[in-house]
C-alpha cells in the first residue's frame, strides 16, 4: 500500500487494516486504528506509521476512542520468515523484557546493531520501543481489569521502576495510571488473581470449527472443552517463564464490526506471576490464530476451483497453533499412526506419569505437560506403543532440551524442519505438522496426508494445485480437512502409516 491507499482505507473506516498500519493525526497529537469512528482528518494532517511504537516515538498518544493498542497483530509477522518477522514474534513473546535486546539478538543469530537497524528501518522503532509499547498495553489491561495496586502493576507489566511506568503511561495515554484506571470503571474485574481480556481478531472467525478442532485433541489433565457447541469454553494449563497459569477462552465472543468486520473472544487468565501476562496472551493468540488475515486468505484461495467453494462456504477458518511448541512436537510423535482418541489417551498417560502436578486441581485440569528434559531419559513404559516410538519421543525431547532443535517463536522454520527430519523416527508429515502448528507457518502442505482422500479431491490433485495456494497452504489444508470431516468416511486403510493425530 502507498499513503494514498492507506488514506482511502481510513476514509472508509476499513477494519481489515486495523493493526496493519496506524494513522497519526498531527493536529491533535493522537494516533488511531484505520477504522476509528471519529471524523476523518484532512489528508495533509495525517501521517502513517507501520507500528504503534513508531507513532509513540513520534510523540503521539493513543486515541481514547478506538484504542489502537488493542488491535490484532499484523498477519505479516506470521508469513515472514526473515529477521524482522522472527524478531517481531519473539518481542511479542516477551523476550526483550526477559533477556534484553542482547538476548533477542543472540537468539536471532545477529548483532544487536543489525537487529536495531533493521527493525528501525522497517517499523520506525527499535526493539526497546516495540517492547515498551507492549508493556504499556499490558499495564492498561491490568489497570482496567484488576484491583491490583498500581505499584504491583508497574512491575508486573515489565517496567523497571514505578517512575518509568508513570512516565510511559502519561506519554502514551495522556493520563496518569489512576486516571486510566478510573476511565475503565464498569469493565469486568477478574477476582482471585485472574485477568479478564478481550482477544481481538480481524474479519470473520469460524469459532465453532476451531473449538471443535481443539476439543478433539484435548489432552486429559492439561486441556478440556466444556459446554455445548456455540457456548463452549476451552481451558488449559500453561507453563510460563515465571510460573504457571490457566487460560479460559469462550467460544461465544463479540463482534466489533457487526459480524464480518472483526470481533473478540472473551478470555480469562489465572497466573501465579503477573509478569507472565504478556507472554500468556500472545501464546493464547497463537493457539487460536487470532492475528491471521482472513481477507488475504480468501483473496488468494477464493478463485481456486478446488478450495474456493470451501472458503466461501466457511469464511474465517483458522489454522490453530499451540501455546507450547515443545509439547506440540512430543504430541505429534506420540500420536503418529493412530486415531485422535488413541492419541489423546496416550498423551493423558504421559501427562499422568511425567507431568508436573498443579498445586491444586482446577476442574479437570491437574498437570502441566511434561518438560522435554523430563522425557529425554524417561523409560516411558507407561505408554502402550512400540519401543521404536518411545525411542523417537526420547530423541525429540532430548533435541529440544539441548537446543539441537529450536522451536521458539523466532525460530528459523527451514532450519527447524531440517533438524527434526535428522532425528530417527521423525517423518516428513510429523515435521510438517510441527512446522504448521508449533512455528505458526501459514504455508505448509502435507502431500502424504491420508485424510485428504476423504475430502472433495484426491491427494494427488491437491498436491498438484498446492503451489497456487501459496502463501496460505496451511489454510487450504484446514479447509480440505474440514470438508473431509463432513463426508461419510470409509474404514481406515491398515496399510497407511502417514497420519498422526487423525482428524
Amino acid at each position: 500500500m502507498d499513503d494514498e491507499s492507506r488514506y482511502e482505507a481510513v476514509r472508509s473506516r476499513d477494519e481489515r487494516f486495523d493493526g496493519v498500519f496506524f494513522t497519526g493525526v498531527l493536529t491533535t497529537g493522537i494516533y488511531c486504528r484505520p477504522s476509528c469512528p471519529a471524523v476523518t482528518p484532512k489528508r495533509r494532517n495525517v501521517r502513517f506509521f507501520p507500528s504503534a511504537a513508531a507513532a509513540q516515538r513520534a510523540g503521539l498518544r493513543a486515541c481514547r476512542r478506538c484504542r489502537p493498542d488493542a488491535v490484532p497483530g499484523s498477519a505479516e509477522w506470521n508469513v515472514r520468515a526473515d529477521l524482522v518477522g522472527r524478531a517481531m514474534r519473539m518481542i511479542a513473546d516477551g523476550i526483550v523484557d526477559r533477556e534484553g535486546v542482547e538476548g533477542l539478538a543472540r537468539r536471532l543469530g545477529y548483532s544487536v546493531r543489525q537487529v536495531r537497524r533493521q527493525l528501525t528501518a522497517e517499523l520506525g522503532a527499535g526493539p526497546v520501543a516495540l517492547a515498551r509499547a507492549q508493556r504499556a498495553h499490558t499495564a492498561r489491561v491490568l489497570l482496567q481489569t484488576t484491583t491490583l495496586p498500581v505499584t504491583e502493576i508497574a512491575f508486573a507489566s515489565g517496567f523497571a521502576s514505578v517512575r518509568q511506568f508513570n512516565d510511559t503511561i502519561r506519554e502514551i495515554h495522556a493520563r496518569t495510571p489512576r486516571e486510566l484506571r478510573a476511565a475503565g470503571r464498569g469493565r469486568p474485574v477478574a477476582e482471585g488473581g485472574g485477568v479478564a481480556l478481550r482477544l481481538a481478531y480481524r474479519g470473520p472467525y469460524a469459532a465453532g470449527e476451531v473449538f471443535a478442532f481443539l476439543g478433539r485433541r484435548a489432552v486429559p489433565g492439561v486441556e478440556e472443552v466444556v459446554g455445548e457447541p456455540g457456548a463452549r469454553t476451552y481451558r488449559r494449563t500453561l507453563a510460563l517463564p515465571y510460573g504457571h497459569g490457566i487460560a479460559e477462552v469462550e467460544e461465544a465472543g463479540g463482534d466489533a464490526g457487526g459480524g464480518a468486520g472483526g470481533g473478540w473472544l472473551p478470555c480469562r487468565l489465572h497466573l501465579t506471576d503477573l509478569r507472565d501476562l504478556t507472554t500468556a496472551v500472545q501464546r493464547v493468540r497463537r493457539l487460536f490464530d487470532l492475528d491471521a488475515d482472513p481477507y488475504a486468505v480468501a483473496e488468494r484461495l477464493g478463485a481456486d476451483p478446488m478450495v474456493g467453494p470451501l472458503v466461501r462456504r466457511l469464511p474465517g477458518l483458522r489454522s490453530p497453533g499451540t501455546v507450547d511448541p515443545h509439547e506440540l512436537a512430543v504430541r505429534a510423535v506420540l500420536g503418529r499412526r493412530t486415531t485422535a482418541g488413541a492419541a489423546r489417551a496416550l498423551a493423558g498417560a504421559l501427562v499422568a506419569a511425567y507431568g508436573k502436578p498443579l498445586p491444586a486441581p482446577d476442574g479437570a485440569l491437574t498437570h502441566l505437560f511434561p518438560a522435554p528434559d523430563n522425557l529425554a531419559e524417561a523409560p516411558l513404559a507407561e505408554l502402550d506403543v512400540p519401543e521404536s516410538r518411545r525411542r523417537t519421543i526420547r530423541e525429540v525431547a532430548g533435541a529440544l532440551a539441548d537446543g539441537t532443535v529450536v522451536l521458539d517463536p523466532g525460530a528459523d522454520r527451514e532450519e527447524a524442519e531440517r533438524a527434526l527430519l535428522a532425528l530417527p523416527g521423525v517423518d516428513p508429515w510429523t515435521a510438517g505438522w510441527v512446522r504448521m502448528r508449533a512455528l505458526g507457518d501459514p504455508d505448509v502442505f502435507l502431500p502424504c496426508d491420508a485424510d485428504l482422500r476423504h475430502g472433495p479431491a484426491r491427494p494427488a490433485d491437491a498436491a498438484e494445485r498446492a503451489e497456487g495456494w501459496r502463501p496460505w497452504r496451511s489454510y487450504a489444508l484446514h479447509h480440505l480437512w474440514n470438508a473431509a470431516s463432513r463426508r461419510p468416511q470409509t474404514p481406515p486403510d491398515p496399510r497407511n502409516t502417514t497420519t498422526p493425530e487423525t482428524r
